[in-house]
């Protein structure tokens, strides 16, 4: 602080450094503040799309339980009407791709062809009465067509449990809780 004459006073120096200092903070607050914004925003994305990504597949699970495979398309996809606009959905579903056991268990001592081909029956019985059904919400805002959407999946399997053969999966294919998937 600069005394003349009796007057006090701060000089342009101690000014400048002050005004320097609070400008810095004042930065500093706004750049937290934009990223705890940016952070917020990320996580009530995610949020809404785990919400819907279980709410479809409950949905879907509703729609076709108990109901033949062939019912189950092969792919479908809408969105979620003007309650989530930013958000949409795709179901894609194919039969459970098996591998073929029975040729590397044919490679093995004491393996007889009879049980090489009983893995190869069972695993066709399995292809044919499984289904994978993978539902993805994706996420892309409107208005901002440069931005990556992001996308999220999950994976459920229905089984047509009239299609396992006797002896499989309960007594004559007996639906185990009363469902078919």
């Amino acid at each position: 602080m600069l005394k003349i004459k009796g007057v006090k006073g701060f000089t342009l120096l101690e000014t400048l450094i002050a005004m320097i200092i609070l400008a810095t903070g004042i930065m500093l607050l706004a750049s937290s503040w934009g990223a705890s914004t940016s952070r917020l925003r990320k996580t009530q994305v995610n949020v809404e799309i785990s919400a819907l990504l279980e709410r479809k597949i409950a949905e879907i699970e509703s729609e076709y339980r108990g109901k033949s495979l062939d019912t189950i398309p092969e792919e479908k996809e809408d969105d979620f009407g003007s309650d989530f606009p930013d958000y949409s959905w795709k179901l894609e579903s194919q039969e459970l791709p098996m591998p073929d056991l029975s040729s590397s268990l044919a490679a093995k001592e004491g393996v007889t062809p009879d049980m090489s081909s009983m893995v190869k029956q069972l695993t066709e019985h399995i292809a044919k009465s499984v289904k994978e059904v993978k539902v993805t919400i994706i996420y892309k805002p409107k208005g901002k067509s440069n931005k990556k959407p992001l996308i999220y999946s999950a994976t459920t399997f229905f089984i047509d449990y009239d299609k396992v053969p006797s002896g499989l999966g309960g007594a004559g294919g007996a639906r185990p809780n009363g469902g078919g998937s």
